[in-house]
């Protein structure tokens, strides 16, 4: 299967979240979904020696790494290194509005400067074969949406990039908190809609407020190419990711979060042996129940006891008989 094809569904770069131990329990819940790391700052890999961020297992693909950054002499370097790691996809970020971003002049305060991605994207191209895209917001500020985001695809696309995710919603850069900014300013999911229209040949993702696959299908529907995920996701996983195969890509490949589970197990072992601690993986499966019963009794034994000296395997399967308890008592 074509990156472009994996790219129907994809979950989210975010911070904190998706690391590598999320990318591989979502992986083992959907074989086809596209994967984005974290952001990575171009500088933090260039300057700062920090490649092993750039670190994943090859089960997690296909996986895309997102970058960040506003020099483009660096970003080129960033997505070489991150092409010689063997990542799927380099993702430039220019939708994220925290206060750090701005102030390293990356993320969404770059769609005020349109020509610059324009020429970071250039440069990243030109340094590496794979494919380079990019995940936009519809706007900043005082922006109007319908100004802006065709001139900034037309130009950012006119350097060479053909995929784009687009958060449809503004980024407000000044008064609201980056939650708030996921939250607040009004989702136009019509506006990402007409953009496809009007540039029938790029391949168009939208992302946000978007929390089932019944929704992501009628976006695809639409004549969209794909959708992004987060939150939901991250938080309520087996919604997301159990039904993808099946749903979005035709794929006859199914499983359970319980099977999940015991496949996690090999992995966690492995962590556990390598000097990792159990609930740098466990805090990524806290939702995997969310909303059948025992799910409490899963998050309540997985925090409280996976961070204690000695929890491993038999901790997960300690909170796995809470869930499983449970469900079988309600069938009776």
């Amino acid at each position: 299967m074509q990156i472009n094809q994996h790219a129907r569904l994809s979950t989210a770069p975010m911070m904190d979240w998706t690391d590598r131990h999320c990318r591989y329990l979502h992986r083992l819940m959907s074989r086809n979904a596209l994967l984005y790391t974290e952001m990575v700052t171009a500088p933090a890999l260039v300057r700062g020696d920090a490649r092993h961020l750039l670190r994943f297992d090859p089960a997690e693909q296909p996986v895309a790494l997102q970058l960040g950054g506003s020099d483009p002499v660096e970003l080129a370097q960033a997505a070489r290194m991150g092409a010689d790691e063997g990542y799927a996809e380099i993702n430039l970020n220019v939708g994220c509005p925290s206060d750090r971003v701005q102030s390293g002049c990356f993320g969404a305060i770059l769609m005020q400067r349109p020509a610059l991605v324009a020429e970071c994207v250039s440069a990243m191209i030109g340094a590496q074969g794979v494919e380079v895209t990019v995940k936009c917001r519809i706007g900043v500020d005082d922006q109007n949406p319908a100004d802006v985001l065709p001139d900034f695809l037309a130009r950012v696309s006119a350097a060479g990039v053909n995929r784009f995710q687009i958060h449809a919603r503004k980024a407000w850069l000044q008064g609201l908190s980056p939650k708030e900014n996921r939250d607040i300013p009004p989702l136009d999911y019509d506006l990402v809609i007409a953009m496809k229209a009007l540039f029938p040949h790029l391949h168009l993702s939208v992302n946000g407020g978007i929390t089932t696959l019944d929704q992501a299908r009628g976006f695809l529907d639409r004549g969209l190419d794909g959708v992004m995920i987060g939150r939901a996701a991250y938080h309520t996983p087996a919604d997301i990711l159990l039904g993808a195969d099946r749903l979005i890509y035709g794929d006859t490949h199914a499983t359970t979060a319980e099977a999940v589970v015991h496949a996690m197990l090999p992995y966690i072992e492995a962590h556990l042996a390598s000097g990792g601690k159990l609930g740098q993986v466990t805090r990524h499966m806290l939702g995997l129940f969310a909303g059948k019963p025992g799910a409490r009794g899963w998050r309540r034994i997985l925090s409280e006891e996976g961070h204690k000296d000695g929890a491993g395997p038999h901790t997960v399967l300690a909170a796995l008989a809470a869930v499983t308890d449970l469900q079988e008592a309600a069938e009776l």
